[in-house]
């Protein structure tokens, strides 16, 4: 199964974990992690995660996210297909960055689009894509139930 967790995922295990929900999807996200590490699942990476992380202001954070990427499986380029895709995606109200994401994950024909982003999973519920997108904790609970 290839696995696609957006910028916000990889970030949660790092962020203050006060917060009950940031908790249960860090932890979500670090069981999701383990069956990565154990060739359960696939982690598939792209130019634009990687140009994202990049530019996060916490280096510290930076430099801890850059090392899931070596649990890396498959890593997807940014090609002028996708960025089609991703321009129409951009015209039903998706953003440039998480436009990218998807139309990469879609192109690289992953299973799941991980994201903790509300507002972005909202949105996709009235645009067509061809990557199921859940939240961590829902995957879970949806993988597990089955």
């Amino acid at each position: 199964m290839k696995l696609y967790l957006d910028v916000c995922c990889l970030n949660r295990p790092f962020d203050d974990q006060a917060q009950t929900r940031i908790h249960i999807e860090s932890e979500s996200i670090i069981a999701i992690l383990s069956y990565i590490q154990n060739n359960k699942w696939d982690l598939i990476l792209s130019d634009i995660i990687e140009y994202e992380v990049s530019n996060l202001l916490d280096i510290n954070k930076r430099e801890k996210v850059k090392i899931i990427f070596e649990l890396c499986g498959q890593k997807l380029k940014l090609n002028s297909e996708v960025e089609k895709r991703a321009h129409q995606l951009q015209i039903k109200g998706v953003d440039i960055l998480d436009s990218l994401h998807l139309a990469v994950a879609e192109f690289g024909k992953v299973d799941f689009f991980l994201t903790t982003d509300d507002k972005l999973l909202k949105k996709l519920k009235n645009i067509s894509i061809n990557v199921k997108v859940l939240n961590p904790v829902n995957f879970l609970m949806e993988v597990i139930n089955k």
